[in-house]
């Protein structure tokens, strides 16, 4: 087995998390520059600003980089159940002032696919991660042509041996305390959950989780429980990530079995990051220590600090379309709190550990998690 260290190809086996809207390249360069793998997300970008943002990456860094998407399948849209969101939300519309019915449906996320890989091809990325399982076969197998190592979520065990089994050269076991998406993709997150992508399990196999979305809370394992089940199941190396801000967490991850880690919320607080005002303040207020998994932003469970609109309407409400095509109902009354200074109605995603999130140059950042590494050597 290849070490994490000989894959990556970096001086230290630390990934920043690759952050859909809070960062572009810039986060990115500064990461890989200082040792680590800086990633870029690229599933919220459209070609144009795909290809800008990968020729920045590649004009800013000759060391390695890593390149995110998602993989999920489009849901076919369900207009009795936009229509019950959009009932749901009617009241915050008129609170503001707005017309729901004007707001257009849609889905501001895709998945990564072969038109997307024609962008993709001539930048040859050194690494590429999914979230929500791998690409299909065909496609995995274009992106491991470009030499590309490649890398997957995984949040139960058995994710971890789906994985391995369809291509992923190592595993990034990621706990509950994780901010942003849950990468699960064999458990449901809800009744209404969209099919899987590419490499399928075996029609009609049974799946380890398909109950209602409540259920994700119990089922789910933190990052220091689910890591050594996955060490212990798969033959590949282990990237531990959730809760981990500090060398100290990165000495616990390694002292599990991790042979690196992956850090996000840590990262938000960089200058080079793109984090809003409204969620930086939030970040470093007393509301970071109050987070919740919640579908109302997207319609797949997320972690982000509890605001106005998860109090309100739960953070699992079941009338959220799937993923993600809630998305576009809550993107004005967003916008329109937004401009009052509120983060009311505004995902602001964070893990459960928000308690490395300062101000810091993420060269500098980068500098002190990796001395979780060097200590283990010592």
């Amino acid at each position: 087995m290849k070490t994490l260290l000989a894959l990556l190809g970096t001086e230290v086996p630390l990934i920043q998390a690759p952050m859909a809207g809070v960062q572009g390249a810039a986060l990115a360069i500064a990461v890989s520059n200082a040792g680590g793998l800086g990633s870029l997300p690229g599933a919220m970008l459209t070609p144009e600003a795909l290809q800008t943002e990968l020729t920045a990456l590649t004009r800013g860094t000759t060391h390695p980089w890593n390149l995110n998407f998602f993989c999920h399948t489009p849901p076919v849209p369900d207009a009795d159940r936009e229509a019950r969101w959009r009932e749901t939300l009617a009241p915050f519309y008129a609170e503001a002032g707005l017309d729901i019915q004007s707001v257009p449906a849609g889905a501001g996320r895709v998945p990564f696919s072969h038109a997307v890989a024609d962008v993709v091809e001539p930048f040859r990325p050194p690494v590429m991660s999914f979230h929500f399982g791998l690409p299909a076969p065909d496609l995995l197998a274009r992106v491991k042509g470009w030499g590309s190592v490649v890398l997957s979520s995984a949040t139960t065990v058995d994710e971890a041996r789906w994985l391995v089994a369809h291509g992923a050269d190592a595993v990034i076991a990621q706990g509950v305390e994780a901010g942003g998406h849950r990468g699960m993709f064999l458990t449901a997150n809800s009744p209404h959950a969209p099919p899987l992508r590419g490499s399928l399990p075996p029609e009609g196999a049974d799946l380890p989780w398909g109950g209602p979305a409540a259920d994700l809370l119990t089922t789910q394992m933190g990052t220091f429980a689910l890591l050594p089940q996955i060490v212990a199941a798969v033959d590949v190396p282990v990237i531990a990530a959730g809760g981990i801000a500090d060398a100290a967490g990165v000495r616990a991850a390694l002292a599990l079995g991790a042979t690196g880690v992956q850090v996000g919320t840590a990262y938000l607080c960089c200058p080079e990051a793109t984090t809003s005002t409204i969620h930086r303040a939030a970040l470093q207020s007393d509301a970071a220590r109050h987070t919740a998994l919640t579908t109302l932003f997207t319609g797949r469970p997320a972690r982000g600090i509890v605001n106005r609109v998860m109090r309100t309407l739960g953070p699992l409400n079941p009338t959220a379309p799937a993923f993600p095509l809630a998305t576009a109902a809550i993107a004005p009354l967003r916008a329109h709190w937004e401009k009052q200074g509120s983060g009311d109605f505004t995902p602001l995603w964070s893990g459960q550990n928000a308690s490395g999130c300062r101000t810091l140059p993420a060269a500098e950042l980068t500098r002190e998690l990796s001395q979780g590494f060097i200590e283990c050597l010592l």
